[in-house]
This record gives structure tokens, C-alpha cells and sequence, in this order.
């Protein structure tokens, strides 16, 4: 008897800062605001103060031939930990944001192959609201469950969104927070330079959205500069209250040095930093010197003795021969 397990997979898109109009699509099916007027919207942006009301459409089409049943739902979003990517709660979890005030006409559609069907939705923003970005997703759920294979069969159940980016005014205020710095430093046995990954926490303390920039620099003994890049792993867009764990990878690090390294952020105007550091030293390399160095010292030790010895038994052999002489000139 094989287990069955439901896996909710988001086919959010994975880019996330704005790009050309296009609808979220997974290739089955599409989920696009309904453009008000000829250029497309990519994605829902809204403002709205506290207290206000919004209303909109979406729109779900259908690329299959055969009809589709979706749930609809409204979702708040945020930051996967571990690489950053933008992606919305599932329909079972708290709603705190967009996925609270939103409230669709339909929760349940049915759509035609090649057809599209258009809903309308609400969003109520409360009069107590936070101001600054509240980001999250209209979601259409694939009400199938595909099935898995294997002894442990994982059904999987879709799901593709489009983004709402929803603006409650009042004061904006970007910040951000860099944290937790550490740095795991590989050094070769023998020769050559080494490795080191330097890992930190990217957080936005702030209330809006940010898109940051990080970059690292190193400095030696004396100051010398040992990097100075920017870095390469970091989420296009960082939304409010969330954080993530980034490493960055630093190759042909010196062989033998002290390196202050410093992860500086900056963003709309904010800027954090943080610092780590380590030392490069090839231990086995230095031992196998020292050992070098001792056997030196021992060669030169043990010459050294042999010289003594033998200069003080040719000076006691000329002393034996300087008395023998004297005896000699005595006796005569």
C-alpha cells in the first residue's frame, strides 16, 4: 500500500523585480490583473489609505483544452529564508495583509478550455492599518491533485498567482539590517589559495519594500585590500519584516594573512553593515618548516660538536706532545 501525501507547489514567478506585462503563467493556465485600459498590468499595483476600499478583477485563463476548477484565494506574501524568492502563504494559514482584507466574489470558478473567466474582488483596507508595502497574491489553486510515484507518492497540487503590491499611505520608512555575520574558511594542506564563505542575515526593518545591494570587502594586514565585489545572491526585492540567510562564496583567498571582512547593505537611502573575520595560516606547511628548521638546527648542533670535540682532542693531543718534548729536553 502506498502513502499519499498533498504537496502544495507555488508556480509563482521566481524574478521578481517589475518586468515587461505578462501574466503568471505555469504553461496550463494564467492568472493577469484585467487591464483597465489598452497596455496590460503585470501585476496589481495599489494604493489606498486606512479605512479605504479597492476594487478590481482578475482574471483566470484557461490554456488547456479541457475545463479547470480552481480555488481562488487572496494571500500575503514574503521571503523564502533560504534564497529570497517571493512567495505567497497556502489558503490554510493566518492571513495578516492582502490575504485578510481581499475578498473575491467567487472562491470556486470553473473555467473552459482556451476560455478566460473574470472575477471581481474587494479590498477593504482596515482603518487601523500599518502604513507602508503590503504585498501578497490573488492565487488560483489547481483543485486536482496530480499524483507521485514510488512507494511514498507525493500528490501535488498547483497553483499560480499574481502579485498584489498594495501601498498604504503614510510615512515610508526604509530600513534595513544586516546581522549574524560568519565566515567558514577552507585553507589548503600544502600549497594554494583557499575558500572562504561568508554567510549574514538581510533584513528589512522597514515598511516598504526594498531592493537592496550588498557588498563585500576585505582587508589584510596593513590594510592591504583582499576583496571588494558586489554581491551576487541577493533577493531583488526584500518586502517589509522579512529576512533571509545569503552566503557568498570568496575565492583565491591569501595563504597566509588576517582578514577583516565587511558586509555593507544599502537601499532606498538605508545602508546596515556587519563584520567577520579570519585568519589564513597553512598550519601543516609551517610545521613541516619548523620540522625543516629543527633539522637544520640539529645538522648544525651536531657539526658544531663534532668540531669541538675534534679541536679539543687535537689540543690534548698537542699538549700530550709538548710534554713528552719537555721531558725530552729535560733529560738531556
Amino acid at each position: 500500500m502506498r502513502t499519499v501525501c498533498v504537496l502544495l507547489v507555488s508556480l509563482l514567478p521566481a524574478v521578481l523585480p517589475p518586468v515587461p506585462a505578462r501574466a503568471a503563467d505555469n504553461g496550463s493556465w494564467s492568472v493577469y490583473p484585467v487591464a483597465a485600459q489598452a497596455a496590460a498590468r503585470p501585476y496589481f499595483y495599489l494604493s489606498a489609505g486606512p479605512g479605504q476600499t479597492l476594487t478590481d478583477k482578475v482574471a483566470v485563463q484557461n490554456r488547456t483544452g479541457e475545463p479547470l476548477t480552481f480555488r481562488l484565494y487572496a494571500a500575503d506574501a514574503y521571503n523564502t529564508p533560504r534564497d529570497g524568492g517571493f512567495a505567497v502563504r497556502t489558503v490554510g494559514e493566518t492571513m495578516r495583509g492582502v490575504g485578510a482584507w481581499a475578498r473575491l466574489a467567487r472562491s470556486r470558478i470553473t473555467v473552459p478550455g482556451h476560455r478566460t473567466v473574470t472575477v471581481p474582488f474587494t479590498l477593504r483596507v482596515p482603518p487601523g492599518a500599518e502604513p507602508g508595502d503590503h504585498p501578497g497574491a490573488i492565487v488560483a489553486l489547481d483543485e486536482r491533485v496530480e499524483p507521485g510515484g514510488g512507494k511514498l507518492a507525493l500528490g501535488v497540487r498547483r497553483a499560480v498567482g499574481a502579485r498584489v503590491y498594495l501601498r498604504v499611505s503614510g510615512p515610508a520608512l526604509p530600513a534595513l539590517a544586516v546581522s549574524r555575520p560568519s565566515v567558514s574558511h577552507h585553507q589548503p594542506l600544502l600549497f594554494g589559495t583557499g575558500t572562504a564563505v561568508v554567510s549574514y542575515t538581510l533584513r528589512n526593518t522597514g515598511n516598504v519594500t526594498l531592493r537592496p545591494t550588498v557588498r563585500l570587502t576585505a582587508r589584510g594586514l596593513f590594510g592591504r585590500t583582499l576583496l571588494d565585489r558586489r554581491a551576487a545572491r541577493v533577493p531583488a526585492e526584500l518586502l517589509p519584516g522579512q529576512s533571509v540567510r545569503l552566503t557568498e562564496t570568496w575565492r583565491g583567498t591569501p595563504v597566509l594573512d588576517r582578514a577583516e571582512i565587511a558586509v555593507s547593505a544599502r537601499a532606498q537611502g538605508a545602508s546596515a553593515s556587519a563584520g567577520a573575520s579570519f585568519r589564513a595560516v597553512p598550519w601543516l606547511l609551517l610545521v613541516l618548516m619548523v620540522l625543516m628548521v629543527l633539522m637544520v638546527l640539529g645538522v648544525v648542533i651536531a657539526w658544531r660538536s663534532r668540531t669541538r670535540f675534534r679541536d679539543a682532542a687535537v689540543t690534548r693531543r698537542n699538549r700530550r706532545f709538548a710534554v713528552r718534548r719537555g721531558l725530552r729536553d729535560q733529560g738531556q
